[in-house]
Order: structure tokens, then sequence, then C-alpha cells
């Protein structure tokens, strides 16, 4: 998994932190929780505002 599959990384970190309200979540968080996903695998410094942006909108989409 890639940066580029936001809607998968949304859906495992929903299933994987149902403690966490995504609308809440800080960046450097999110950023860390992406990187430790078990199908993760790619270049953790190709990560930036507009793609966390993203995951964050589609786990908050996620949720709902």
């Amino acid at each position: 998994m890639k940066w580029v599959d936001v809607q998968e990384i949304a859906i495992q970190l929903s299933d994987l932190h149902e403690e966490i309200d995504p609308r809440y979540i800080n960046f450097v968080k999110l950023r860390q929780l992406v990187l430790e996903l078990p199908e993760f695998d790619d270049d953790p410094e190709r990560s930036g505002e507009r793609v966390l942006e993203a995951i964050q909108a589609a786990w908050i989409e996620e949720l709902d």
C-alpha cells in the first residue's frame, strides 16, 4: 500500500483504531499510524499535508 491508496488506508485505520476520532487527530499522529500499518510500504518522506488531509477526510467519511 502506498500514500496514493488513500481510501484503503482510511479503511484500515478505521478498522484498527476504532477508539480514535479522526476529526481530532493531528497530522503527526496520523502519519505515524499510517506508517505502522502492516501493509504500508512507501517512502515515509513522500507524505505531505495534502495526502494526510485526504486520508483524514476519507477516514471521517468511513465513519459516517
